[in-house]
């Protein structure tokens, strides 16, 4: 066992020897991971951000799906397919969360290659292809770097290539990621959005359009409009696993064409997945498209982007609403989290709100990145996509940035929400409730109305009470602001 000084420290690391197809190569002697994982290592010192463990996890249940296929088919061998899918459930239980029996906190260091690395994934592939074959050496108390009792390549490899496994474990990680995380934080939020628009459907205010005085809405009723998005958000993030989980790679091998891989491989590791994740996967309908393209993904994206933006229209109206709290509209008081200047004391910013719009942003910019890495002639070229790492990465970024952003949005902003008094005041002062006016008086008469009492500073009421235009009988049915908010209500309608 030699040692090696590490970069900007005198102290030594202990090394061992391994050897893959170009040669020997020195590995840290802790490492479970061998030669051709140290290669990329020090060929790819970009980003220092590793694959996600997302897909590190999914990556590794694909391989024990893959051994027990295998096994099922025999085209590997009982015991070394036992060996395999025992390494694997002792690999997924360290990568667990936190608190999960079996987690380590360390484990990732043993999947440390960047993500800007080959663009088919097949340093990762070759790196958990090595962990898993030394964990099964570990486990049988041979020495790590054995290849003994599975090889890297020839059993934990067995029927499949990076360019099927890479893509297949990215879908995979996406589908579960959106159904554990995304899915669970839009319903909580929409829950949230729910129980104040139920519980403010009596409060009249004014409804604005074009930024400007429109006719009265109930707070209720822009609340509910808020959940209805966030529902929406729900159905387009269960389409975007749908477009992940309906086609999967693998059993493609190679270029698609499944070359070394037994025919039915796919079929039964998609079956194998599903039992592991409640999701419902099927093998690619064809294996050349699935390989060559990342259309899937961008499919899935696209819903991701989507629900990014309708949450922004959510976080930016409260603040808006929110906004004064003397000087602005202030129709709601917002809870005051934190500080919000060092210069101006008593000061409280929507700060939620902001975290929510700039999580949209970085959202919509990993859309683009998404977008040109499957771009044909840039990451698609001929029979492989050759962007797949940072697609991955960008996807599994955007769906914890959206569920995070959810659960911040509901938990400190929307649960502690209250409206102010101002959301009520303003209804009686607004021009716009002359709309009603109109089918009684006509519309330009309304409008001179609307301009003349603009000039005066009346309200509709006082300035139809001096003029004696309308009765205080017909006054009081027509501008009656809770019934303009309901179907029926009086208005010649428009925008």
């Amino acid at each position: 066992m030699a040692s090696t000084r590490t970069k900007g420290s005198s102290r030594r690391t202990a090394t061992r020897r391994e050897s893959d197809s170009m040669g020997d190569m020195s590995v840290p002697a802790d490492a479970l991971y061998g030669a051709t994982t140290q290669r990329a290592v020090l060929n790819f010192p970009v980003s220092f951000r590793p694959v996600p463990r997302r897909q590190v996890a999914a990556h590794v249940l694909l391989k024990r799906c893959c051994a027990e296929a295998n096994a099922e088919l025999r085209t590997l061998g009982r015991s070394k397919a036992i060996a395999i899918v025992g390494a694997c459930h002792e690999i997924l239980a360290a990568l667990e969360p936190d608190g999960t029996p079996g987690h380590d906190p360390e484990f990732m260091r043993h999947f440390p290659i960047d993500v800007f690395q080959t663009g088919s994934g097949t340093s990762t592939n070759m790196n958990v292809n090595e962990v898993i074959a030394n964990v099964a050496s570990r486990r049988a108390g041979k020495p790590i770097g054995s290849k003994h009792p599975v090889h890297p390549n020839d059993d934990v490899n067995c029927g499949q290539s990076s360019n099927d496994t890479f893509p297949t474990s990215m879908q995979v990680a996406g589908a579960v990621a959106i159904h554990e995380v995304l899915v669970p934080a839009l319903d909580r939020l929409a829950k949230g959005l729910r129980t104040k628009a139920k519980a403010w459907d009596r409060i009249v205010k004014i409804g604005r359009t074009h930024l400007m005085d429109a006719t009265p809405i109930r707070l209720g009723q822009e609340f509910s409009g808020y959940a209805a998005q966030v529902e929406e958000g729900i159905r387009r993030a269960s389409m975007a696993a749908a477009a992940l989980a309906g086609n999967l790679p693998i059993g493609g091998t190679a270029v698609g064409t499944g070359i070394n891989a037994h025919p039915k491989l796919g079929a039964k590791v998609c079956a194998r997945l599903t039992r592991a994740t409640g999701i419902r996967f099927a093998e690619a309908r064809n294996h050349v498209e699935a390989q060559a393209t990342r259309d899937c993904v961008v499919e899935a994206h696209g819903h991701l982007r989507t629900i990014a933006v309708s949450l922004t229209k959510v976080a930016n109206d409260i603040r808006w609403l929110g906004s004064g709290p003397r000087c602005g509209l202030g129709e709601l008081a917002l809870p005051a989290t934190q500080p919000g200047s060092s210069i101006m004391p008593g000061k409280v910013n929507p700060v939620i709100c902001e975290s929510v719009i700039m999580v949209a942003c970085q959202v919509m910019g990993n859309d683009a990145a998404i977008a040109c890495a499957a771009l044909g002639g840039v990451g698609s070229v001929l029979e492989l996509n050759m962007a797949m790492p940072v697609i991955s990465e960008r996807l599994l970024e955007s769906v914890e940035l959206l569920a995070n952003a959810c659960l911040i949005l509901q938990d400190k902003c929307i649960a502690g929400l209250e409206p102010t008094p101002a959301a009520a005041a303003t209804v009686e002062r607004s021009l716009m409730m002359v709309t009603s006016l109109a089918p009684v008086i006509g519309y330009d008469a309304a409008a001179a109305m609307a301009k003349d009492a603009l000039k005066t500073g009346e309200t509709i009421r006082e300035y139809c009470t001096r003029t004696g235009i309308l009765d205080h009988r017909q006054l009081d049915r027509l501008l009656d602001a809770t019934a303009m908010t309901k179907p029926g209500g009086k208005g010649p309608g428009g925008g």
